[in-house]
């Protein structure tokens, strides 16, 4: 499988940045978002299953970021409104099996793309 992030930028706070990523075969796979800032863990930032509003998210992007799948065009997306500094990092795209979605937070996913650079400045 492999994964390919774009969309990553520069932009004001209160700004807006759609990322995407391209998966090679989308269907059988829970995906997410991560990202990790400079001396931080790396931190799940959404996540969507296979149904219709499976989504889950960060507590500190509920309401700003909506993640969402295309499986007819194998990408996955995610919304970012109402930006913040503190939402500066760099941003994975990953996907996993449903071992992996159920058990978010503890578990590595089963695969990770390489990253885009996102910064928000104040």
């Amino acid at each position: 499988v492999q994964l390919q992030a774009s969309g990553g930028g520069l932009v004001q706070a209160g700004g807006s940045l759609r990322l995407s990523c391209a998966i090679s075969d989308l269907s059988p796979y829970a995906v997410g978002w991560f990202r990790q800032a400079p001396g931080k863990e790396r931190e799940l930032v959404a996540a969507a299953g296979w149904s219709a509003g499976a989504t889950v998210y960060a507590d500190s992007v509920k309401g700003r970021f909506t993640i969402s799948r295309d499986n007819d065009k194998n990408t996955v997306s995610l919304q970012m409104d109402s930006l913040k500094p503190e939402d500066s990092a760099v941003y994975y795209c990953a996907a996993g099996g449903a071992t992996w979605y159920a058990r978010l937070g503890s578990r590595d996913p089963d695969y990770l793309g390489q990253g885009t650079q996102v910064t928000v400045s104040s």
